[in-house]
């Protein structure tokens, strides 16, 4: 699973999420890509299901990158317990993902074969996601 080494604090406020997303909403390294269409949280255990997914059908040919990383820490209290008492403790890292957000490139492989490999990796995330290309 992905999550962070160490961070300042242990727990976060929510904040919220508005807006499109500005910085990695270009292809940067591979030559086709998941883009998200909506806001959302992805966990690590989603990001690496999708992953997995990818893996299986280009069967390790080609080169993947992770374009997010779950650095925020999603809090629970426990089952059956009473309001109030404070804040519960984090229970899972996620990725905060705006519109517009690349999650995954692909190279190396017929696109072909890496559109049906995001295809796979977009029915394990959350979010609605839609397949782009570098324009040529």
């Amino acid at each position: 699973m992905l999550m962070p080494k160490r961070t300042k604090y242990r727990k976060q406020q929510r904040g919220r999420m508005k807006g499109k997303a500005i910085r990695g909403s270009s292809i940067a390294f591979g030559e086709i890509a998941l883009k998200t269409l909506e806001a959302g949280k992805i966990t690590s255990r989603q990001i690496e299901a999708a992953r997995v997914a990818i893996n299986r059908k280009v069967k390790r040919g080609g080169k993947l990158w992770i374009r997010i990383f779950p650095d925020y820490p999603e809090t629970k209290k426990p089952a059956e317990t009473r309001m109030g008492k404070g804040k519960g403790n984090p229970e899972a890292w996620v990725a905060r993902i705006k519109p517009g957000r690349v999650l995954f490139e692909l190279a190396g492989v017929s696109e072909e074969l890496a559109r049906q490999a995001l295809k796979n990796a977009s029915f394990k995330l959350p979010v609605k996601t839609k397949i782009v290309t570098i324009v040529k």
